[in-house]
Formats: structure tokens, sequence, C-alpha cells
């Protein structure tokens, strides 16, 4: 199995973002760049591998590794309800968000609240290691 790196993989893509963004205004926008994909994606990006890495999807060697696969050992029985929380989580939705929408369309809240203390999303935050300002 492959493993990546968050922070190599994280590095790349703000580049190319520099890049593209350079290449709209003419001139090369260099840390500017930069830090604006740090602050506008980085958190996006993050739980986007974490969701991989749960998944069993792509193995990233700075997520725990009792995580890796953790969805296709867990809530097997509860798979359309994991399914539905998981599109909130990467559309950027928070645990609030997901216990208010189950709440408002009368899902059961105590399947929510195991799935959501099951991946613990708020722990799984890491800081940006590329970007001095992060």
């Amino acid at each position: 199995m492959e493993k990546c790196s968050v922070y190599a993989e994280s590095e790349k893509e703000a580049q190319s973002f520099k890049w593209i963004e350079s290449e709209k205004a003419g001139c090369d926008l260099g840390e500017v760049a930069i830090r604006r994909w740090v602050k506008d994606h980085w958190w996006g990006y993050l739980r986007a591998r974490w969701l991989e890495h749960l998944q069993g999807r792509r193995f990233w060697v700075e997520l725990d590794r009792g995580d890796f696969g953790l969805l296709q050992r867990r809530f097997t029985d509860q798979e359309l309800l994991l399914d539905r929380i998981l599109d909130r989580l990467k559309a950027g939705q928070e645990n609030l968000h997901i216990i208010l929408w189950a709440q408002n369309w009368n899902i059961p809240t105590d399947s929510v609240l195991e799935i959501l203390e099951a991946l613990d999303i708020n722990s799984r935050r890491l800081a940006c290691k590329f970007d001095p300002q992060c």
C-alpha cells in the first residue's frame, strides 16, 4: 500500500494553486498565493485526506494508524446513515450542523452521536507546516 504525506501533497497543491493564480494575475504572486491557499483550502484539504484515510482508500502517514479503514470495520449496519454523515463532512459541515440535520429529519440522534464520537473530527486537525504563517 502506498503511504502518502499530507504535508508533501498539500505543498504540491498549494504550489499548483500559486501557479494558476499567478497565471491569472500575469505575475508571480509568490507567498501571498501560498498563504491564501492555506487560509482558504487547508482545512478542506485536510478533511478530505482524513476521510480517505478513514475509508481505507489512502494511507496518510501523519494521521492515526488505527483510524485507517475504520469505516470498513465499523457501522456496517448503518451504511446509509454513515454515508449521509460523510456527505455532510465532505461539504465542510461540523458536528453541530450534522446533529441539527438529524433532529430536523427525525433521525435517531443516538446513532448519529455514536458515529460522530467514533469519527472525532475535532481531535483530528493538523496544523499546516509548510507556510510560516500557520
